[in-house]
Formats: C-alpha cells, sequence, structure tokens
C-alpha cells in the first residue's frame, strides 16, 4: 500500500475535489490518495503575489497534516512551495510541473505548455529556465481562460486548448504536449486523439512519479541543501507550521 497526500495550495475547494477524482483513476489500485486545500491565500494562482502566498499555503498544509504519507503531490502546476516542501519533507514531493517537463524530456526532444491565464507564460519559461530545460522548451501558449474558468466550464474551451497544442506541434515544433494546470485535469484524455504528439496530463504525471518513488523508499538527506534545516524562531504561523520550522 501506498499512501499518497496531494495538496492544492490554492483555497478552492472544488479543484481539489477534481484533481483528486482525477488522480485515483490513474493510480494503482493499492494507492491510497487523500487529498487538502490551503486553508488561505488565493481562489486560484494567477499571478507571481498569489504564486508566493500559494508557497506559504502549501507549507501550512503539509505542516498540519497528520496523516501517514509515503510522498507528497504538490497539485498546483507551477510548484509553489515545491523547493520548501523537499527541504522540509522526509518523503519525496513532486510537482505537476516538474513532473511533467521530465516525462516530456523522457518523451522528445522538446516540448511545450499549454495552460490558462496569460501571466502563465512568462512564469512558466522562468520556472524552465530555473531547471536549466530553456533550450528544450518550444513554446509555453496559453488560452484567454484561467485554470479556474475551465474547470468550471472545460467544454467552452476545448477548441482553444485544441488550437493551441496543435500550434505547438505546427509551428513551435513540439515533440511532446503538456497540458498544465490543475483546473486541466483529466481533459488531456479526452483531447489526445486530437493532437498529433503525445499529450501529457499533469496530475497523471505527478502520481506516476510520486507511486515509483515511494516504492523505492529512499531515504532523507541529512546533509547538502535538502537536509531540513536548523530551527529558526517564527510569529504569528500557524501551530503545525510553527513545529515544523522548529520554534520553541
Amino acid at each position: 500500500m501506498v499512501e499518497l497526500l496531494l495538496i492544492n495550495p490554492n483555497t478552492t475547494a472544488s479543484i481539489t475535489d477534481l484533481v483528486l477524482e482525477v488522480a485515483s483513476g490513474f493510480a494503482a489500485p493499492d494507492t491510497r490518495l487523500r487529498a487538502v486545500t490551503g486553508a488561505f491565500g488565493p481562489r486560484y494562482i494567477a499571478s507571481r503575489a498569489a504564486y508566493a502566498v500559494a508557497g506559504h499555503a502549501a507549507l501550512d498544509a503539509f505542516a498540519n497534516d497528520k496523516g501517514r504519507k509515503d510522498a507528497v503531490v504538490l497539485a498546483c502546476f507551477g510548484d509553489p512551495g515545491l523547493a520548501a516542501l523537499k527541504e522540509v519533507s522526509d518523503v519525496p514531493v513532486i510537482g505537476m510541473a516538474d513532473a511533467s517537463i521530465l516525462q516530456a524530456c523522457a518523451l522528445g526532444g522538446r516540448f511545450s505548455i499549454v495552460t490558462g491565464g496569460e501571466r502563465w507564460k512568462s512564469m512558466l519559461e522562468e520556472f524552465i529556465a530555473g531547471r536549466g530545460l530553456s533550450s528544450r522548451l518550444a513554446s509555453v501558449r496559453t488560452v484567454a481562460p484561467t485554470g479556474a474558468a475551465i474547470a468550471r466550464n472545460p467544454k467552452a474551451a476545448m477548441a482553444l486548448l485544441v488550437k493551441g497544442c496543435k500550434a505547438c506541434v505546427r509551428e513551435d515544433g513540439a515533440d511532446v504536449v503538456i497540458l498544465g494546470g490543475a483546473g486541466l485535469a483529466g481533459l488531456a484524455a479526452k483531447l489526445k486523439s486530437m493532437v498529433d504528439v503525445p499529450l501529457l496530463d499533469g496530475v497523471a504525471c505527478a502520481i506516476s512519479m510520486a507511486e515509483g518513488l515511494a516504492r523505492q523508499k529512499l531515504a532523507k538527506a541529512t546533509s547538502g541543501p535538502l537536509a531540513k534545516p536548523a530551527p529558526v524562531p517564527s510569529v504569528t504561523l500557524s501551530k503545525g507550521l510553527s513545529k515544523l520550522l522548529g520554534s520553541p
């Protein structure tokens, strides 16, 4: 039995429910899934300011979760708080964007991302540059509706998403396309027959990677940049997060 905790760092519970439902369809029969929603912050992450708050919310959700977990999935494409979660967690932490990008690189030479919300274009380009993979990025294309709007009415965005995916292949030279965003979870399965290259679902990528790492039962780093940090006195944090950071 593998136990995965999914953290949705925004405050829209319906997105958490969507991700959990889609994840259940991809998870192995002996994988048990739990999901939590951010306790504070933006309803949906669509800016750098919201992204920064969501990183705090992700840490807070992790710190206050008392259940068993063999790995953690950060259920937000863009992975706010991912490095911090890796630092404090004893188990592997997998981000949707990170997992998708790595699997896209395994499948092809150059990949593209299609997602909702115009600000995500530059934010994702910066995210990929930070991983040293800009040369593998064919493009980031966004559609006007945000991921939250797409989750509320996916049928209205289907044509836009297909158009974006096709342009990534025909105009940008992508070998693989990632459909990014928690609000777009599950749509890749509905659109893949209309795209001429592999179309990846961020939730599917994160779940498969989390399951694989959890089964390896890897040790937590005890030295280096991802070892647990020294205790830091803190004020006005939740009880769980204050304890996690080692406040007296």
